[in-house]
């Protein structure tokens, strides 16, 4: 698209292109409106996805040391790279099924991998600050973390790739998707917070009151490198450096679950076109993901009652997205098949 009226035309001849199809009209639903979004993407009557990819990135988080903020320790973060290097984890199984690449990204693990194989070793440092008593990380660092999601994306478009979802595995990463969400959208604290890892309704209290505290030790916070430096963890930073390049390779982003789009979050607030290019997969069952999805306007395909992260609801999703282009590129027109319609103009 080279300005805004081939745009329209486009859209224009998408519509039509949907509507001709044998069937009642939006008798397809949400599927019509993802054909028109894809084939607005990517500047085409007739998308296709090629190479879909996924990336799971990792990183600790200093607050999760010795707070309370989640159930499980942070040990876990790298016994679930671990996991996924060795294709034990749900990610890898559904990577698997639906056929996309998965690269797993250490961002900033608090553990020394070495020369673990499969590994993409991105590290920041190990871990961030504990945010309870100083910013998360330097500006330096959330500027190292950018490139290097961008970096990553760009090498995944000039392969080929024009479909991507982002996942990420981090103890203590909820708590700090919550504190992003809330210091962006200004929602109450108390809609952010959710129970994370498994928390209890005691947990999830003394989890609030920790975040609380930590909210009132750095405000007043202005700008997205601010809110990102001193609650963002390496994952989650890396993340939004990666979507912002997605959107710049013109690439589909299939938002996963609280932890991706709270890193949208801050990519939408640097760069709102950003949007154009987002489906939203799923809703988590984190109690603040269905307050972000509305505050950000997306409507999540699925509704799992799943929370689990790593990119996993992104995948889920994908079969219905490649039936919207499906359908759009093989189904028949009313006229190749030869059955009567009703003759609808679409307008501008």
């Amino acid at each position: 698209m080279t300005d805004h009226l081939a745009a329209d035309q486009l859209k224009l001849l998408l519509l039509n292109k949907v509507n001709s199809k044998t069937k009642p009209i939006s008798s397809l639903g949400r599927l019509e409106e993802l054909a028109v979004q894809i084939g607005m993407i990517q500047n085409t009557l007739s998308p296709k996805f090629n190479k879909p990819a996924m990336i799971v990135f990792a990183g600790d988080h200093g607050a999760a040391k010795n707070s309370g903020i989640s159930l499980y320790p942070q040990e876990v973060t790298h016994q679930m790279v671990l996991n996924f290097l060795s294709g034990g984890a749900a990610i890898n199984v559904f990577a698997k099924q639906n056929g996309f690449s998965l690269q797993v990204v250490d961002a900033g693990v608090d553990h020394n991998f070495q020369s673990a194989e499969g590994l993409v070793n991105r590290k920041i440092n190990f871990g961030t600050k504990d945010y309870c008593l100083e910013k998360a990380m330097s500006i330096n660092e959330l500027n190292l973390a950018m490139q290097y999601g961008t970096k990553l994306v760009d090498d995944l478009s000039q392969q080929g790739c024009n479909v991507i979802g982002f996942g990420e595995m981090g103890i203590g990463n909820t708590s700090s998707a919550a504190l992003l969400m809330h210091c962006f959208t200004q929602l109450p604290l108390s809609d952010c917070i959710g129970r994370g890892t498994g928390l209890d309704n005691e947990g999830v209290k003394k989890k609030q009151e920790i975040l609380e505290k930590a909210l009132m030790l750095h405000l007043p916070l202005s700008g997205w490198e601010d809110i990102l430096s001193t609650f963002a963890g390496f994952e989650i930073a890396m993340m939004f450096g990666a979507m912002l390049a997605a959107a710049k390779n013109n690439m589909i982003i299939l938002l996963d679950g609280f932890i991706a789009s709270a890193a949208y979050l801050a990519a939408f607030t640097k760069n709102p076109e950003v949007k154009k290019f987002v489906i939203a997969c799923h809703q988590s069952d984190e109690n603040g993901h269905k307050y972000l999805l509305n505050f950000l306007n997306l409507k999540p395909l699925l509704n799992l009652q799943m929370r689990l992260g790593e990119g996993t609801g992104a995948v889920l999703a994908y079969p219905l997205i490649q039936a919207a282009v499906n359908f759009l590129n093989e189904m028949n027109s009313f006229e190749g098949a030869g059955v009567a319609s009703v003759e609808l103009k679409v307008e501008s």
